[in-house]
């Protein structure tokens, strides 16, 4: 049983900055990877940063050099720090953990609204 809880989305500026959060809780022994995904109305889910435990990270082609995702292991905490903030980064940001030996879990999601 494991739990995940977002925090930090809102309203941003065009040009702003913004710093999500996800925390995990629960049944967890091991994380393999966390990882933020993003998904606007009418879209597909999109990867937009991963990382593993080991700190080794991969991002979406659209947030590169943009957004630059961390990982605390002992606090179960994914961070994904995001400047230059596009309307097009207008979603709900959903965050993911990779537990070792059970799966794959979601967070709620958190609205990331970037307008002027």
């Amino acid at each position: 049983q494991v739990q995940l809880v977002e925090s930090g989305g809102g309203l941003v500026q065009p040009g702003g900055s913004l710093r999500l959060s996800c925390a995990a809780s629960g049944t967890i022994f091991s994380i393999a990877a966390m990882g933020w995904y993003r998904q606007a109305p009418g879209k597909q889910r999109e990867l937009v940063a991963i990382i593993s435990s080991g700190g080794s990270a991969a991002y979406g082609d659209s947030v590169k050099g943009r957004f630059t995702i961390s990982i605390d292991n002992a606090k179960k905490t994914a961070y994904l720090q995001m400047i230059s903030l596009k309307p097009e980064d207008t979603a709900v940001y959903y965050c993911n953990v990779n537990v070792q030996l059970l799966g794959m879990y979601w967070g709620q999601g958190t609205q990331v609204t970037v307008s002027s």
